[in-house]
C-alpha cells in the first residue's frame, strides 16, 4: 500500500498548502502531515530536509521514492493513481477543464494575491479594493458562472474546486464585493468539512504578524461553531478513555454541553474546541 508523506508551512496563511493538503484530506486519501512556518529562518531547512528537489511548499513524496513538489503535480499525481477517488471529472471535457481551471489559478490572480493574503483566523469588514483586484475578481466570477451545482462540476468536489478554496477564504476573509452567485460557492466552501478542519487545526499554531492588516474586524462569515471550552479535568471524568482521531489515551480535555470529552494532546483538544462539529469522529463520539 502506497504511503504518503507531506509538508506544509503555516495553515492559516499558506494558500498552496491549503490546496496540496485539499488533494489528499478531501478525497480521503490518508497522508502523514509535517509543518514548516514561513518568514523563519527554518523554512528552507525544513524544506529542502524533506525533499532536495523543493524549495517551497506543499512538497509530497510516496514510500515508493515519488516526490511531488508543486500543488499540480500533487493534484495530477493523486488523481493518476487513485482513479477511485475521482479528483478529476470523468468526462474528457471536463476533466480539460478542470485542468485549465487549476491551471489558470496556478499562475494567475496576482493583484489579489499580493492585497489579501490568505488568513482564515481574521476576516475585516471592509477592504480596499483596487482596480487590478476588481479585475481579479471579475475574471474569477467569468470562471464560476458555468457552474451547474455546489461546486464547479456539479454536486461532486473535484481537485478544481481545491484550487478554489484559498481564492474563497480570500473573498469571504476580506468581504470582497462578487455576486450572489459568486458568494454561493464561497459559502460551500466555507462549510465544506476539510476546509472547516483545516481552518480550526491552523489556529492552533502561533500567528503570522505579515499577515495582519490595519482594517476593522468583523466575525468570521463561515458557520457558527458549537460552543466547547478547553478544561483542566482528569481521565475519569472523560467521556472517553481514547482519543477520537488517534486512538491514544486521553491526556487533554474538553468541555461541551456539560459533558467533558479527551483527547491525545493540546492540538487534538484545540483544533476541537474552535469547530467540534467540522470533526465528524469527535461529532460521533458526542452523539453516543
Amino acid at each position: 500500500m502506497t504511503e504518503y508523506k507531506i509538508l506544509i508551512a503555516d495553515p492559516s496563511y499558506s494558500s498552496w498548502s491549503l490546496r496540496g493538503w485539499l488533494c489528499f484530506a478531501a478525497f480521503g486519501i490518508p497522508v502523514s502531515v509535517s509543518v514548516t512556518r514561513l518568514y523563519t529562518d527554518n523554512f528552507l531547512t525544513d524544506v529542502t530536509a524533506f525533499s532536495r528537489h523543493a524549495r517551497t511548499v506543499p512538497v509530497a513524496s510516496a514510500n515508493d521514492g515519488s516526490q511531488f513538489t508543486d500543488s499540480l503535480t500533487i493534484a495530477e499525481e493523486l488523481a493518476h493513481r487513485h482513479p477511485e477517488a475521482c479528483l478529476l471529472p470523468s468526462g474528457p471535457q471536463q476533466r480539460a477543464t478542470a485542468r485549465a481551471l487549476m491551471a489558470e489559478m496556478h499562475s494567475s490572480f496576482t493583484s489579489l494575491r499580493a492585497d489579501c493574503p490568505m488568513n482564515t483566523r481574521t476576516a475585516y469588514a471592509k477592504t480596499p479594493v483596487s482596480e487590478a483586484v476588481e479585475a481579479d475578481l471579475r475574471r474569477l466570477e467569468e470562471l464560476w458562472q458555468a457552474r451547474k451545482g455546489t461546486w464547479l462540476f456539479g454536486e461532486h468536489y473535484s481537485v478544481a474546486d481545491a484550487f478554489f478554496a484559498p481564492v474563497a477564504a480570500r473573498i469571504a476573509g476580506y468581504n470582497l464585493p462578487v455576486s450572489e452567485q459568486a458568494r454561493a460557492y464561497v459559502s460551500a466552501h466555507l462549510h465544506h468539512y476539510p476546509f472547516r478542519q483545516f481552518r480550526a487545526w491552523g489556529q492552533t499554531f502561533a500567528s503570522q504578524s505579515f499577515y495582519f492588516r490595519d482594517y476593522a474586524i468583523a466575525k468570521w462569515p463561515g458557520p457558527a461553531p458549537l460552543e466547547a471550552r478547553a478544561i483542566d479535568a482528569d481521565a475519569e471524568e472523560s467521556v472517553n478513555k481514547n482519543c477520537p482521531y488517534s486512538g491514544n489515551p486521553v491526556t487533554d480535555f474538553l468541555e461541551m454541553s456539560g459533558r467533558i470529552y479527551g483527547f491525545c494532546n493540546p492540538r487534538c483538544r484545540d483544533k476541537t474546541v474552535l469547530d467540534p462539529s467540522a470533526w465528524p469522529a469527535f461529532m460521533t463520539l458526542a452523539a453516543a
